[in-house]
């Protein structure tokens, strides 16, 4: 039998199971085709994958795949094409019930959880995220108006933030969650000021320590909410997303009483654009525990009477790029780690990291520079020309 038969042979058996036949209905409303030849096609291994999918969404989708029930060379562009066609939302699982009401009624967030996502994600090792990320291993979305490679981006985002912050010589500058410490050491080696971060990670600030070593920036293994001292500007970079609903009032509170009259506040996050949205179920199992994506009116009810809104940048679209440069960096660099770390390990990452870069080209999920100050900027506040 010559290969085009086998592969319509193969094509035919399994569309032929009922959930397939739906699935690729479902499926093909978005030029998407089971065991099609398009890179973005899904390519079936077992029909019981699309009963998985249908029945739990997005957990079931990623958790097929990782079981190897399902390949798909371009999974970044499959996910951009079923978000772009909302055909997510034509998928609702009790399980995805069962997200969002635990979201919107419990907090997850609170002082004994929120520790749990440094163990979870950010200590599975530094010596693989050094691989993947930048230099100054900047776990956050580069900013790539004029970059054209991760490293470029990476320190044009940096850079981007010291100059929104208007730093000077001198200055104390407060990071909450400030991972390996990548915007301290930039900005105390490009801008000479202090720095002090909090973290989560033990693995992240051991490591973060060993990074800034001769330069003026100290770690604190730390929960935010114990903060209490005076800063000349705070930042925040990607931290927000593990805050939760249930305190975003406190955590702006903290970044209140920290912030000296004068100074200014960053905060860099991921936001949504669905206020009562779900947490997405494999997301929270897998990868960030926990975690929880704002929206803008959430934000700016948190902070009323606490900040003047000064300046709010949305560049999303550079996280798909950013996305998509990890993923280069982990697949070029797995050999050196598929003897530490098991096969499905690996699915899962890949998974991760090409699943969110499509959600960040469909649009579904943004990213926000919001640039805060306590009584607002004498004469206003300009966005620097870069």
């Amino acid at each position: 039998m010559k290969h085009q038969e086998l592969t319509e042979a193969a094509h035919s058996k399994t569309i032929n199971n009922k959930s397939c036949e739906y699935l690729n209905q479902l499926l093909a409303s978005a030029g998407i085709t089971i065991n099609g030849n398009n890179p973005w096609d899904l390519q079936i291994h077992d029909p019981k994958a699309a009963d998985l999918i249908l029945a739990q969404g997005s957990k079931g989708l990623g958790e097929s795949y990782m079981a190897g029930m399902w390949d798909c060379q371009r999974i970044d562009e499959l996910i951009n094409l079923i978000l772009h066609n909302k055909l997510d939302a034509k998928i609702k699982s009790l399980s995805t019930l069962w997200y969002s009401l635990r979201a919107q009624i419990l907090n997850h967030q609170t002082r004994t959880r929120a520790w749990e996502v440094g163990e979870t994600h950010y200590d599975i090792g530094n010596d693989f995220f050094a691989k993947m990320l930048d230099p100054y291993m900047t776990y956050t979305c580069g900013y790539w108006d004029k970059a054209n490679n991760l490293n470029d981006a990476q320190l044009a985002k940096l850079d981007l933030v010291c100059q929104k912050l208007d730093l000077k010589p001198g200055m104390h500058v407060l990071d909450i969650g400030c991972g390996w410490g990548s915007f301290m050491r930039y900005a105390a080696e490009n801008y000479g000021v202090t720095c002090t971060g909090v973290t989560i990670s033990k693995e992240q600030a051991e490591y973060g320590q060993q990074l800034c070593q001769g330069l003026p920036v100290t770690f604190r293994l730390e929960d935010y909410r114990d903060l209490n001292e005076q800063y000349d500007a705070i930042v925040s970079l990607g931290m927000f997303e593990h805050v939760g609903r249930k305190n975003y009032r406190t955590y702006f509170e903290v970044a209140r009483r920290n912030l000296k009259e004068d100074g200014l506040f960053l905060l860099h996050t991921i936001g949504g654009q669905i206020r009562d949205h779900h947490p997405d179920p494999w997301i929270d199992k897998y990868i960030f525990p926990n975690g929880e994506v704002p929206v803008l009116g959430q934000i700016s009810d948190s902070l009323e009477s606490l900040f003047v809104i000064e300046d709010v940048h949305n560049f999303g679209a550079d996280y798909d790029k950013t996305l998509m440069a990890w993923h280069a960096n982990f697949e070029k660099h797995w050999h050196e780690f598929k003897d530490q770390y098991s096969q499905r390990f690996y699915r899962m990452w890949r998974y991760y990291l090409l699943v969110c870069a499509g959600s960040f080209r469909a649009r579904s999920n943004q990213l926000w520079q919001i640039v805060l100050s306590p009584e607002g900027v004498k004469g206003g506040y300009r966005r620097p020309r870069l």
